[in-house]
């Protein structure tokens, strides 16, 4: 196979897990009555936005800082109360995350090793 074909089946394959995993998270608003509740909501908005633009835009100069808004940015997310996890079966789960680590692999090394 080339190569070419092998990381656009591992890139299908990380898309495909991450569409199955998304299909049970539902991100939600919700009306606050006072200012101060929002603040994690729009501080997770504002640290997910400035480490992915830090990530794009500045990558060889502050890698770790974008990894490290990218994670507070989660954090203040479920904090927040916006994340509504359904309920999925563990084959569903199974299936999902098989084929998100499976694409990764593929996308970055070439193969799977079973």
């Amino acid at each position: 196979m080339s190569r070419l074909l092998i990381k656009l089946l591992g890139l299908d394959l990380l898309f495909l897990g991450i569409y199955f995993l998304g299909q049970n998270i539902i991100f939600a608003t919700g009306y606050y009555p006072y200012f101060y509740s929002k603040i994690p909501a729009i501080g997770s908005f504002l640290a997910i936005m400035a480490g992915v633009m830090t990530l794009i835009f500045f990558r060889k100069e502050t890698e770790n800082l974008g990894w490290i808004l990218l994670g507070v940015g989660i954090v203040l997310v479920v904090f927040s109360g916006g994340v509504i996890l359904k309920p999925t079966s563990l084959w569903n789960f199974f299936v999902a995350f098989a084929a998100l680590v499976a694409g990764y692999k593929m996308l970055t090394q070439g193969r799977i090793n079973f």
